[in-house]
């Protein structure tokens, strides 16, 4: 089993879980209102984010501000149990969207990577192993959480540091706010009026162990992450992906026995509909669920241990949180929400949560001991290999002849090989790379697999999505130009090219990215193996898929099946 060990939640309203749960309890909300990035009043927004004093105090020398919460959420973490750092048996995971890229415009390359930044703080801490940075969008916490969970189950570990952290920038808010999707308003969640989402930052870690250091401590004991396959931006209206990651995790759990279940609820119009309904199809219904979406917003990278982290705490003391905001039920799906404390008995709890390239996670987590057979993480055979370079292709170790080099050349792949995709030419360079690598992979097969819940998508690389990052902050430079693009915005998120080959080939089961500060074939292989713990999963595309620039790019896929 898998047990939390110690935790932390780092906000503007407080610098431990303990304070922050108060604060809530209370009622307290760290919602303001701010004047816009761009100086005009139509784009001022209302979110949750430290004060110039906070971060004055926390801001760690040497280190950015993102880094600094992650260094302080983390050493506030440790001080409540002990953990050998310098054992290669421990693992730091940290969650994020977008790190440090408020540093983008300095063009310090190593500086808005994000797995540099987690290598700086793993250096600081004492921590000697690589450490996995998790960008999956939104649902980036709880898919940490669940890849550290599976990680230890297989024995690769003994202990997961899990951290989560986003901050405030202009590149975010101008994102959200291009999608019109921000709320200039607290905002609302599942309400009738809701209007959209409010921003929050903070840092929030969660210490797993595969040792149980306490009694009565609270088990990790199921994870689920399910993609759509529907559109790379829009959740499906029957939220069929969240509703398959929480029947996952729910198999053989009495629902009767569950006492809450924290939703994302972002106050979006399509998310808390989808989430209703999701709810309902799962017969969740006379569930008692919240969302802390109105005291916290929306803080992307670490809302799925924050809230994770602050539901065991509301479950253990036997009362769920106010869903803050909410008022009428705006939703057809039917749930059970409310604006007040509500009594649960203290037992076991479903977090779930939806983002951007349509991936869905669900975990399972409980204070009662429970017994479950310990799963095997078995090496999967290789069936098909491509790798490609920007002056060759390689397809199961024979050349694939090309005549063009760089950029072009996926293109004259792409017009040779696959050329009935027109949607290829509105996506960034990354999930070209990556719809090519995947489309010369999977014609190897014989028959192609048809469209499935059973076939993962698991990818990793360095760069994030720096090429197409550095394109959208071009297009929110103060002054006339000032056009902040939606469809660029979208793509900064490097996993939408999970969703893209999700979409492309119906595929429903996971989707994952992560990054590495190298290509670390061990940790790699690690990640891989232990995701077909996940039972339903019979084969996966994974590999590393990277691009800097249209002549410094690499695709090296493989299609692997369990054994």
């Amino acid at each position: 089993m898998v047990y939390r060990i110690a935790d932390n939640v780092l906000t503007p309203l407080g610098k431990t879980t303990m304070a922050n749960y108060e604060a809530l309890k209370a009622g307290r909300s760290a919602l303001t209102q701010y004047a816009s990035y761009s100086g005009r009043p139509e784009d001022d927004f209302v979110a949750s984010r430290f004060s110039d004093k906070q971060r004055k105090e926390l801001m760690v020398r040497g280190l950015t501000w993102f880094e600094s919460l992650v260094y302080h959420s983390v050493r506030d973490a440790l001080t409540n149990c002990t953990v050998d750092l310098a054992s290669d048996r421990t693992l730091l995971i940290v969650s994020t969207t977008k790190a440090n890229i408020e540093s983008l415009s300095s063009n310090e390359y190593e500086k808005i990577q994000p797995a540099e930044s987690a290598k700086r703080i793993a250096s600081l801490l004492g921590i000697c192993t690589q450490p996995l940075v998790v960008c999956n969008a939104c649902i980036s916490g709880v898919a940490a959480i669940v890849t550290a969970q599976r990680l230890l189950l297989a024995g690769y570990y003994d202990t997961a540091i899990v951290v989560g952290c986003d901050i405030i920038s202009h590149f975010v808010v101008s994102g959200f706010q291009s999608l019109k999707a921000m709320s200039p308003e607290p905002c609302r969640p599942f309400d009738i009026e809701r209007i959209g989402l409010n921003l929050g930052e903070a840092a929030a870690t969660l210490i797993l162990s595969n040792k149980d250091t306490q009694n009565g401590n609270w088990q990790i004991v199921n994870g689920a992450i399910r993609n759509d396959a529907y559109h790379i931006s829009s959740p499906s209206p029957k939220g069929e992906g969240c509703a398959s990651a929480i029947r996952y995790v729910m198999d053989g759990i009495d629902l009767h026995s569950l006492s809450a279940v924290n939703v994302h609820g972002t106050a979006t119009m399509y998310n808390d509909q989808m989430e209703s309904k999701a709810i309902a199809a799962s017969d969740l219904s006379e569930i008692p669920i919240n969302t802390l979406k109105g005291y916290f917003g929306h803080t992307l990278g670490a809302s799925g241990i924050l809230e994770t982290i602050i539901t065991m705490y509301s479950v253990e003391e036997g009362e769920l949180l106010a869903t803050r905001g909410f008022s009428e039920i705006g939703v057809s799906g039917k749930v059970n929400i409310s604006a007040n404390p509500i009594r649960i008995n203290p037992h076991s709890f479903v977090k779930i949560i939806s983002g951007f390239g349509g991936c869905n996670a669900a975990i399972y987590c409980t204070l009662k001991p429970v017994s479950v057979d310990s799963p095997v993480a078995n090496s999967p055979s290789l069936e098909h290999h491509v790798r490609i370079t920007p002056s060759s292709v390689m397809i199961d170790g024979k050349a694939l002849h090309v005549e063009a080099e760089g950029r072009d050349m996926l293109t004259e792949i792409y017009k040779g090989k696959i050329g009935s995709y027109p949607k290829f030419y509105k996506m960034d360079r990354l999930s070209q790379l990556g719809i090519v690598a995947s489309e010369l992979l999977l014609s190897q097969e014989n028959p192609r697999q048809e469209p499935c819940s059973d076939r993962a998508v698991v990818l990793f690389n360095h760069s994030s999505s720096v090429c197409v990052d550095r394109e959208y902050e071009r297009s929110i430079a103060i002054g006339d130009d000032y056009f902040p693009s939606p469809s660029l915005f979208v793509y900064t998120l490097p996993n939408i090219v999970c969703g893209e080959i999700a979409i492309r080939n119906g595929y429903h089961a996971e989707t994952s990215f992560y990054i590495l500060s190298s290509k670390d074939e061990i940790l790699m292989n690690r990640v891989i193996e232990s995701t077909f713990i996940d039972k339903t999963m019979q084969s996966m595309v994974a590999g590393w898929l990277d691009y800097q620039d249209d002549h410094t790019f690499e695709a090296d896929f493989k299609l692997y099946k369990k054994v």
